[in-house]
């Protein structure tokens, strides 16, 4: 399992489910009655964003499998998947459940997982923590973004 003709497709499945968590929870009508910043992007553009940083973070993740002897993988890819499920979990908290304040803690926390992940990637492939960058500026600004609707609301 540990050539890039497997590794890569089977790290683009795996993000392609994180994504259609998503899927699940729609902003739907709860979303658009609700107050939000001006500065709220519209609508269109949260689709093609998640997907090129979705793209990123699988290609992030390759690359360090393909990198990291099959019994070291513990320590890189642990924060990875903590930080995958909590973004998969901030759709359910926000969208589902209609909870700002508990999706911005839980978003807090993702952050800090994405950091983590960072460090523990660029200790094996700078590439892939670079890749991850993007990720971590946009989910602060999804997160500067959600505090703004819970206090609106």
């Amino acid at each position: 399992m540990n050539r890039p003709v497997v590794v890569y497709p089977a790290f683009l499945l795996l993000l392609a489910a994180v994504a259609s968590s998503g899927a699940f929870f729609p902003p739907g009508d709860w979303y658009a009655g609700i107050a939000k910043p001006s500065w709220t992007p519209p609508n269109w553009l949260f689709g093609p964003v998640w997907t090129l940083l979705y793209v990123f973070i699988a290609v992030a993740g390759a690359r360090v499998w393909l990198r990291v002897p099959a019994g070291e993988r513990g320590r890189p890819f642990t924060p990875y998947f903590i930080q995958l499920a909590l973004n998969a979990l901030w759709s359910a908290l926000f969208f589902g459940l209609h909870m700002p304040w508990v999706a911005f803690g839980e978003l807090l926390l993702l952050a800090v997982f994405i950091v983590c992940t960072i460090l523990s990637f660029r200790e094996r492939d700078h590439v892939a923590a670079w890749l991850l960058v993007p990720y971590l500026a946009w989910v602060l600004f999804a997160g500067a973004l959600n505090l703004a609707i819970a206090v609106l609301n």
